[in-house]
């Protein structure tokens, strides 16, 4: 079956739009009228996996914003562009081309590590930030090497370094995706349902996105013994001063819950962290109704 992006503007109470931003032609799904929450997909997912979040936020009086990342879904492909400084640059692009001044973005696993760069990258843009299932990425850096759980959680990391396999891996078939789905998600848990496990397969496997995919989590792991990494690293020891909110999985399977401790370190604003019961790593749809719940009690504190 030949698939193409198309396949990713699923329909929907929201809209699709596309805007130019950073030099690029970025997708976006919105739902509702108000301030703008700025939300981020993380791996192997796409804007989709917001569904749940944008029906509450919209009936809540925000205007929910769920953008495909470079290199994901119906958002352009690039070669180049894969290191977190720039993800912080499209986000803020992509918020300007929305007509928004400043948001708070709310991001889950990659998503959430972008989230937590953009105080420090791009602070005019942004309100407050919200990460799901990704602490403070000099957090996760230091139990990625410090905890041996970590460590063999991240397997799929050094898997993802090698050229061209892991590409491979994910777009034929299918099943390295639909694997990590139910791998990273709670044992307890009925997520994901196999349509939902065929949808973020199919996406995975257009044209470029699994290569895009990968070059995200190579640029993480070679940047630690290169230059702009440990630019990056010296950036990201500024302590946040505006409000951050932090839910984490009990039983996520990707970004551990012993591990996802001590983010409030690098914290002076108003933080708020809940480890969310039952639930694995893709917490906007294993538990959509206590995610929810969170976010818009916690939105509420933003007035």
């Amino acid at each position: 079956m030949s698939l193409d992006a198309s396949m990713v503007l699923i329909e929907g109470p929201w809209e699709h739009r596309f805007v130019a931003a950073n030099g690029a032609r970025f997708h976006v799904a919105e739902q509702g009228e108000g301030p703008i929450v700025l939300l981020l997909h993380g791996f192997p997912q796409f804007w989709w996996a917001w569904r749940h979040q944008m029906a509450a936020l919209a009936e809540s009086g925000y205007r929910a914003c769920a953008m495909d990342l470079r290199g994901y879904g119906a958002s352009d492909k690039p070669p180049r562009g894969y290191d977190t400084r720039t993800s912080a640059t499209d986000v803020a692009s992509v918020l300007r081309s929305l007509g928004g001044s400043r948001a708070v973005v709310v991001g889950h696993g990659w998503g959430g590590w972008i989230a937590w760069s953009m105080p420090t990258l791009q602070p005019t843009v942004t309100r407050a930030i919200a990460s799901l299932s990704m602490p403070h990425p000099l957090v996760f850096r230091k139990a990625s090497f410090a905890n041996p759980r970590q460590l063999r959680a991240n397997a799929y990391l050094g898997g993802l370094q090698r050229p061209f396999v892991p590409e491979r891996q994910m777009t034929v078939h299918g099943g390295y995706v639909q694997r990590l789905l139910r791998e990273w998600a709670s044992p307890e848990g009925i997520w994901p349902s196999p349509e939902e496990a065929r949808i973020y397969a199919d996406a995975m496997a257009l044209p470029f996105v699994a290569h895009s995919a990968a070059e995200y989590y190579r640029w993480v792991v070679r940047s630690q013994v290169r230059p702009d990494g440990w630019k990056f690293a010296a950036r990201m020891r500024t302590p946040i001063s505006l409000p951050v909110l932090q839910l984490h999985g009990e039983h996520d399977g990707a970004v551990l819950a012993d591990t996802a401790g001590g983010s409030a370190s690098y914290v002076t604003g108003p933080f708020e962290r809940h480890l969310v019961p039952n639930a694995g790593h893709f917490l906007p749809e294993e538990a959509p109704d206590v995610v929810n719940q969170h976010l818009l009690d916690w939105l509420a504190t933003l007035h």
